[in-house]
């Protein structure tokens, strides 16, 4: 149901732009989760229709997610990645009778 894209390999201090799309369903919350290695799945940063949003801090003034409402997407600038924004990326969607759908995750490699 969410297909992702834009992981890849980067430099430290680079950046990325992941996407995430549904062409099936439509979402209330749509959201970036990640997972490193030896650590839990983690939020990132996540959305509403209404375009409020919610980061982690750890990656506030350097990621910002937006969406499309229209074409069901959602995406997230990363700027000025660090080792420590390595890990695979979800994409997560809440639609608003409370069904949960995950991507099938994307991989971010951010060397030093």
């Amino acid at each position: 149901q969410l297909v992702e894209s834009g992981g890849g390999l980067v430099q430290a201090g680079g950046s990325l732009r992941l996407s995430c799309t549904s062409s099936h369903t439509v979402f209330s919350i749509m959201g970036w989760y990640r997972q490193g290695p030896g650590t839990l799945r983690e939020l990132v940063a996540e959305t509403d229709r209404d375009g409020r949003a919610n980061y982690r801090d750890s990656v506030k003034g350097r990621f910002t997610i937006s969406r499309d409402n229209p074409r069901n997407s959602v995406y997230l600038e990363m700027n000025g990645l660090n080792s420590e924004d390595t890990g695979v990326y979800y994409c997560r969607g809440i639609q608003p009778w409370g069904g949960e759908y995950w991507g099938q995750g994307t991989q971010v490699t951010v060397s030093s």
